[in-house]
């Protein structure tokens, strides 16, 4: 299964190597910039252009759970590979360390002097790495 994302506001499952659609999910009201499947593959985050992510659940064929708290669009997502939270990076200069189970936001991470353009985990740790249009790349203990 391919994932997929793009300016018509909707994601796709595709089958894999035949190139079939085998879900779509409709919420976003603009671009998505990112999507990533949960490490157990039943749900996924999406993020947009209209400054939310989203979790999507593939066996409702919806979503479940929008997390709102940036300003300006959202450029990439990543779940962490314990699957309880996921990170979004943002052109509002911040990243955000979402807990899924409480609906929340645990932290935001300041520092970038211009968008935040991908955030990813580092495998199995607290250590998140982003890349920022300031041309710099910052590791975070997303713990403190």
């Amino acid at each position: 299964i391919v994932l997929t994302g793009g300016d018509d506001h909707l994601w796709k499952t595709w089958g894999f190597p035949d190139g079939n659609i085998l879900l779509t999910g409709r919420g976003h009201t603009d671009w998505l910039s990112g999507c990533c499947f949960r490490p157990s593959g039943t749900q996924l985050v999406t993020s947009s252009g209209d400054t939310t992510v989203r979790i999507w659940d593939l066996s409702r064929r919806g979503c479940i759970l929008i997390l709102r708290g940036h300003s300006r669009g959202v450029h990439g997502c990543s779940w962490h590979s314990c699957g309880d939270f996921v990170a979004s990076a943002s052109m509002d200069c911040t990243s955000k360390i979402w807990d899924v189970n409480s609906e929340r936001c645990r932290y935001t991470l300041r520092g970038h002097k211009e968008s935040v353009n991908s955030i990813e985990f580092l495998p199995f740790s607290s250590t998140a790495l982003t890349s920022s249009a300031d041309k710099t790349l910052s590791l975070w203990d997303v713990r403190t």
